[in-house]
């Protein structure tokens, strides 16, 4: 009998098999904060493109036991934990600030690599949520294209937690908008990270190439398992 897992992430991959609005692929990001090894693996099995943890202290205790698979980085980072992910982390999607987009960028010249950053943007203008404003994206992205030890390869937003759909949809398309410009700027950009398990299938409609999906894969979040 086949796991829960697997044919969740079967499920997920026929939906997406089409990509996006745009005729894009889309990249299916298991995240995989709170879960086994074990669990995290029998996602790779099935056929995620990528796994990503959002706290530094779980990648470094989980990682050397998880199967080849990309591994992103997705969650809010301080400074001092940028150590334990470089070099090991194949797409930072939550670069919210210059303070991190510097030590991202340091440390990463430090160990003779490039580093494959998302501008986080605060699509929603929440005050509960990191991110660059919308407002200062253009710069931001010219600023950081510019900057020895980084690549920027596209933009990460999370849309508010609210029923409004078109408004939602609105936030999706300014996000695309910006995505298609930063890509007449830099041939390097192709990701625009949006869409998780509550709300992907209106952020792929709208022009998101890369999804983070926990719930839908591995189930509720038991906060007490660890």
């Amino acid at each position: 009998m086949e796991s829960a897992i697997k044919q969740a992430v079967q499920a997920l991959k026929e939906q997406l098999k089409n990509g996006n609005s745009y005729g894009e692929k889309v990249l299916l990001v298991a995240a995989t904060k709170t879960q086994t090894a074990e669990a995290i693996n029998e996602a790779v099995l099935a056929g995620v493109d990528a796994v990503a943890e959002n706290k530094p202290q779980e990648f470094r205790d989980k990682n050397e036991f998880i199967m080849p698979c990309p591994r992103h980085f997705i969650g809010h980072l301080q400074t001092n934990k940028v150590k334990y992910l470089i070099g090991k982390v194949e797409l930072f999607h939550s670069c919210d600030r210059d303070d991190l987009a510097k030590e991202i960028a340091r440390q990463s010249i430090n160990k003779g690599i490039v580093s494959n950053v998302l501008i986080q943007i605060n699509i929603g203008d929440e005050e509960t949520k990191g991110g660059y404003a919308y407002d200062s994206a253009k710069e931001t992205f010219a600023r950081l294209a510019q900057t020895e030890g980084l690549k920027v390869k596209g933009f990460m937003a999370m849309l508010p937690d609210i029923d409004d759909e078109e408004l939602l949809r609105r936030l999706v398309r300014k996000m695309r908008a910006l995505f298609d410009w930063a890509k007449t700027q830099d041939n390097d950009v192709e990701y625009l990270s949006m869409g998780m398990s509550g709300d992907y299938q209106l952020c792929v409609e709208e022009g998101s190439n890369v999804v983070r999906i926990g719930s839908t894969i591995f189930g509720a979040r038991d906060y007490n398992a660890r």
